[in-house]
């Protein structure tokens, strides 16, 4: 059976984006398709300025939205990134493996050292060696495939790269995986600036479906959804990017086609109403089963805890089998004694 890992970053609230984009695929396919695992990266979270106790609250709410759209951990493994040292053991090997160039070169540090500097902040050094830990999150469960949104392909390629160039070096210890994407909605767009993605790091709200918005408020969002000049409604991604994505998120939340949607719109205003309402539907069981959940905190606590051991379970003997082949020696045993003895009791 195959093996998929992907994660989510708690550095703000999920958004229909992630749902559409990613959190769906998850629960609906991959989980009943493969040995699937899936994390909270609360360590990338690090790697801007922030709030340790919003990173906490976040990361808490992403583990639990997790659970509320479907993951079900009979089926797959959901954890916390922290929670398993082998993330943080495996990337520095991988860091004495890539390059400075290869970092300097991915979009993603670009844009957001850009941001940074821009801001008056300093840029951290985990930004620029992030990819390296998703490497890390990747090869260290030896997964097969990685559910990615068409931003994050170029971190799969890098984790391709450092994979075929440390088994070339130091012998055969990683297997190579490769990016997988959604047909549909793979990157929903923000309403108010359908040439960018629907973030959940970004400040503008108003064009930002959050999974835990009241029915009015996505309403609300959706009808105010900038469109495009012009009365016709067709699919145009690249002439008419606001409409596009109105139909795009239509299109996914209802299983239909983008373009043969447009032809069933002679208005604007309908083709938002009907979006509106098809995206309220789709949330609606996912916020339910979140106030359930919320409810439960040991059981949501409970499920991290086993998830964690699962995946270490699994990421250790990679892990432990990278420091052998890249040259570092193994740890003593420690010899049995009382003082053993007793911190084991």
């Amino acid at each position: 059976m195959k093996r998929v890992f992907s994660g989510v970053k708690p550095t703000g609230h999920l958004t229909l984006g992630n749902y559409l984009g990613a959190l769906r695929q998850w629960a609906e396919v991959d989980q009943h398709r493969a040995d699937s695992l899936f994390c909270v990266v609360d360590l990338h979270a690090l790697t801007v300025e922030h709030d340790p106790a919003r990173v906490r609250r976040l990361s808490r709410q992403a583990a639990t939205l997790l659970l509320a759209v479907g993951l079900d951990p009979q089926r797959c493994t959901v954890f916390v990134q922290s929670h398993v040292d082998e993330h943080a053991r495996l990337s520095y090997l991988l860091e004495c493996v890539a390059t400075d160039g290869e970092m300097r070169r991915m979009i993603q540090y670009k844009e957001k050292s850009g941001r940074e500097r821009k801001r008056g902040g300093g840029v951290r050094l985990s930004l620029l060696t992030y990819p390296v830990l998703m490497a890390a999150d990747i090869l260290a469960y030896g997964a097969d495939e990685v559910p990615v949104g068409d931003d994050q392909a170029q971190h799969v390629e890098l984790t391709r790269d450092l994979a075929v160039r440390f088994n070339q070096r130091y012998g055969h210890t990683f297997v190579v995986p490769k990016a997988t994407h959604p047909a549909v909605a793979a990157r929903v767009m923000n309403l108010q600036e359908p040439t960018s993605k629907m973030g959940k790091s970004d400040d503008f709200g108003p064009g930002i479906v959050y999974l835990l918005d009241e029915p009015d408020v996505v309403r609300r969002k959706v009808m105010r959804a900038v469109t495009d000049s012009g009365q016709e409604v067709v699919y145009d991604r690249e002439e008419r990017p606001g409409l596009a994505n109105l139909l795009e998120i239509l299109a996914a939340c209802t299983g239909g086609n983008p373009e043969a949607l447009a032809g069933a719109y002679g208005s604007y205003g309908a083709l938002k109403k009907d979006t509106a309402d098809a995206v309220v539907e789709i949330l609606r069981p996912v916020q339910a089963r979140h106030r359930e959940l919320c409810a439960d905190p040991v059981r949501v606590e409970g499920v991290l805890r086993d998830g964690a051991a699962k995946a270490r379970a699994m990421a250790r003997p990679v892990v432990d089998s990278a420091y052998r082949a890249i040259g570092l020696l193994p740890p003593a045993a420690e010899p049995v004694t009382d003082r053993v003895l007793n911190a084991v009791r």
